[in-house]
């Protein structure tokens, strides 16, 4: 048995391409306590996830969590399935297939693109192993996770290299680390939440809720913690929100150990007490919908704030597949494949035929 993977048969008179992989935390197959069950021991294994020894680990998880947690979470799971299937799957897919479409009008076959679940399916060794039958020897991988974090950006790093350990020939590799601050993520963001609230009125108090992660990871030099304030000030600032109308908050914490401060919960039913009439929840730590922004936020976030004296609560739905947050997807695509696409045989060729078709199109 060869100890690395077979690569797609070399022809000199191959096109070599780019291929985009873009790679989502991921989710279930279905909701369902065995799916979960799998989901989940992929998920809470990763040491990225996880600190904690590998051998107390391993009996926490398999002895306690996995025969335990799997039914509470599938029925979580099943409250937010679609027909479709998982809300995290949909949108990742007609982003896509938007970017499908528009990198071929741009760049024909020489940019070609899927996607990468970093937990479940499709695995990160397989959408590459795809890419190679392609013949993408350079690849550019966008994790979709706005602020770097250990335990998410950092964790699909390794299974990239992991994957890649296994492969023959390497693909020259690059990989987006963050987006937190540019500028047309932060627009998509501020255009979201004004047409919410041109359609539905706005909030005494605007919540930014981001995914937390261990105060640990903060004291060893992670820096996620920063780059969330930063998206949040500046996603403020585009909004024009004065001091006090808006606040960042943490979410979906695990375990006894203390995580990111103020978590979301807590502060939903603080406001509530304290006379906030109406509360809106944005979550910009997640570029697309799923169970941490459907279930735990507009659902059990929606219950504690009204249970405890709120008036009316709002969620504003992720980006999801959005054209402004796909245009700024492309710009990103755009920007780290420039110097490869100018090396591409034929690269000045394409450019010149596309920029006479155009300029025939403008004549027209």
């Amino acid at each position: 048995m060869p100890r690395y993977l077979p690569e797609p048969a070399f022809s000199h008179g191959d096109s070599p391409r780019i291929g985009v992989l873009l790679v989502n935390l991921g989710t279930p197959d279905a909701p369902t306590a065995p799916a979960l069950r799998r989901y989940l021991a992929e998920f809470l294994w990763d040491p990225r996830v996880v600190e904690i020894p590998r051998v107390i680990w391993w009996c926490i998880l398999n002895l306690i969590i996995l025969p335990l947690r799997p039914r509470a979470s599938a029925a979580k799971y099943a409250s937010i399935w679609t027909a479709e299937g998982s809300p995290l799957r949909v949108h990742t897919e007609r982003v896509v297939q938007q970017l499908k479409a528009r990198l071929e009008n741009r760049f024909g076959d020489a940019v070609v693109i899927d996607y990468a679940m970093r937990y479940g399916r499709p695995a990160v060794a397989e959408a590459i192993a795809s890419l190679r039958v392609l013949h993408c020897d350079r690849l550019l991988v966008v994790p979709m996770y706005p602020q770097f974090a250990g335990s998410t950006t950092a964790s699909v790093a390794d299974a990239v290299f992991d994957a890649l350990k296994a492969r023959r020939v390497m693909p020259e590799l690059r990989m987006l680390r963050n987006f937190h601050d540019r500028p047309d993520y932060i627009d998509a963001l501020a255009a979201s939440i004004r047409e919410y609230w041109a359609a539905h009125g706005e909030p005494d108090r605007l919540v930014m809720s981001f995914h937390g992660v261990p105060r640990r990871s903060l004291d060893l030099g992670d820096m996620y913690h920063c780059e969330c304030h930063k998206t949040g000030r500046l996603l403020a600032q585009r909004l024009g929100l004065q001091e006090g109308r808006w606040k960042v908050c943490f979410q979906s914490r695990f375990g006894k150990a203390e995580w990111l401060k103020p978590y979301t919960a807590p502060t939903l039913v603080e406001m509530a007490e304290a006379g906030v009439g109406r509360v809106d929840v944005v979550c910009p730590g997640f570029v697309a919908d799923c169970l941490e922004t459907l279930e735990e936020i507009a659902m059990e976030g929606r219950q504690d704030f009204l249970t405890h004296g709120g008036r009316e609560f709002h969620y504003i739905p992720c980006l999801n597949d959005r054209s402004d947050w796909v245009d700024a997807l492309e710009r990103m695509i755009g920007e780290q494949t420039a110097d490869w696409r100018a090396r591409q045989p034929g690269a000045q060729q394409l450019a010149e035929s596309r920029a006479a078709a155009l300029a025939h199109g403008a004549e027209d």
